[in-house]
């Protein structure tokens, strides 16, 4: 089947913005900690930060359906049906009387969420593969990573306009934009010959395929530590920023500098990934990382900082993970995937699901350890990053 492709820089804005819902639903939640803690959870900003927790929990649940649903029924159905699910989801929150109903509906958002994050890997997959698939998910890494870096400002309009629900109502319309770019535009990918039958034998037929692959399951552990560390940072920056720093006023423009620095990377990794290789790259940002960290913990924890420079020393620690996410995660998932052509959304649901649900188990010990300062978050990183990079040097790339 010939598909009609897209012009390149339309077919890379569009799959950013599909794969940004994440990070969109994720960061422009950031401002809203304070006022969801103080009228739904007591002023208990930790148990507020559960909110992307459950968010989290939905699309890993979510992925190990969109994967295998896509590759019976084609990409496009999945992504219509998984946006729709979204803004329902997103309708309930905006709606929810309590804390507990807050954490269902943004489960559901999740689920639907699950489709924009899987899919797209697929639909690329469809098109390219080896290192010009990783070259291409780093373009849209940087079109993605521009979104956190804009998400708390208009998180924080929406929370001084309307209140902190609009912005529930904003991943309504969100949803609305992107489905109709996507019926307006985007052709199907999948070969209708090389759909897959959506059944419980073929799935596990077709998980045990994936999962036999000794290189595919590394780069799953490895994504779990990896976005764990990432997604513990998450979820405390908003409250260092505002406890421990006394910035929370100022905190989406620190955010917008950190995630610029971030997307400012993963345009040099779509220029050196081609040279060097996707396993190179990510295995340079972890080492650097391990030894990054580790003299920051010791700053921090001996208290050598000068006065009145510790807020810069932790900002440039977090821009360092940050950078380090834009170096790995979309080398580790063309890795994961680069051997999983035949069956690219079974590939994406296993190690996207997998991974992600490990990650938030990994980053809840983490991230509810934070007690005023970002010692426990520099632990972390310098534990997730070494047993990455110790996992990492064993793959073997597949191609090129």
């Amino acid at each position: 089947m010939a598909v009609r492709r897209l012009p390149m820089p339309e077919f890379i804005a569009l799959m950013a913005l599909i794969f940004a819902t994440l990070a969109f639903s994720i960061d422009a939640m950031l401002p809203a900690f304070p006022q969801i803690a103080k009228e739904l959870a007591a002023g208990d900003t930790n148990k507020a930060q559960l909110i992307l927790s459950f968010f989290m929990a939905g699309i890993g649940l979510g992925t190990f359906f969109t994967g295998p649903l896509s590759d019976a029924f084609g990409r496009l159905p999945v992504l219509f049906v998984g946006f729709a699910l979204y803004a329902a989801g997103s309708a309930l929150a905006y709606f929810a009387p309590s804390l507990e109903l807050l954490f269902a509906a943004r489960f559901i958002q999740g689920l639907g969420g699950a489709a924009p994050r899987i899919v797209t890997m697929a639909i690329i997959r469809d098109l390219h593969d080896g290192r010009r698939m990783a070259q291409i998910t780093s373009f849209i890494m940087t079109v993605f990573m521009l979104v956190p870096a804009f998400a708390p400002f208009l998180g924080q309009f929406f929370i001084a306009a309307w209140g902190w629900r609009s912005i529930f109502l904003a991943y309504v319309v969100f949803a609305l934009i992107v489905m109709v770019w996507l019926k307006l535009r985007q052709a199907e990918t999948l070969d209708p010959a090389k759909r897959r039958a959506f059944n419980f034998s073929t799935y596990f037929a077709g998980a045990k395929d994936v999962l036999s692959r000794r290189d595919v399951v590394l780069v799953i552990i490895v994504l779990s530590f990896g976005f764990g560390q990432m997604f513990a940072l998450l979820s405390s920056t908003q409250q260092i920023y505002d406890v421990t720093y006394d910035r929370g006023a100022t905190f989406p423009f620190w955010f917008m500098v950190t995630a610029g620095c971030s997307a400012l990377s993963t345009i040099l990794n779509a220029t050196l990934v081609m040279r060097l290789g996707m396993k190179r790259m990510a295995m340079s940002a972890y080492l650097f990382q391990i030894c990054f960290s580790a003299c920051m913990l010791i700053v921090f924890q001996f208290k050598l900082a000068p006065q009145g420079a510790e807020f810069w020393f932790f900002f440039a620690w977090s821009v360092s993970v940050f950078i380090m996410a834009s170096l790995t995660f979309g080398n580790l998932n063309a890795l994961g995937l680069q051997p999983l052509g035949h069956m690219a959304g079974m590939g994406a649901t296993l190690i996207g699901g997998i991974s992600t649900i490990a990650s938030v188990l990994i980053a809840y010990p983490i991230s509810q350890s934070f007690s005023g300062t970002p010692v426990p978050l520099m632990i972390g990183t310098v534990v997730c990053s070494t047993i990455c990079a110790s996992l990492l040097w064993s793959v073997k790339p597949v191609g090129h």
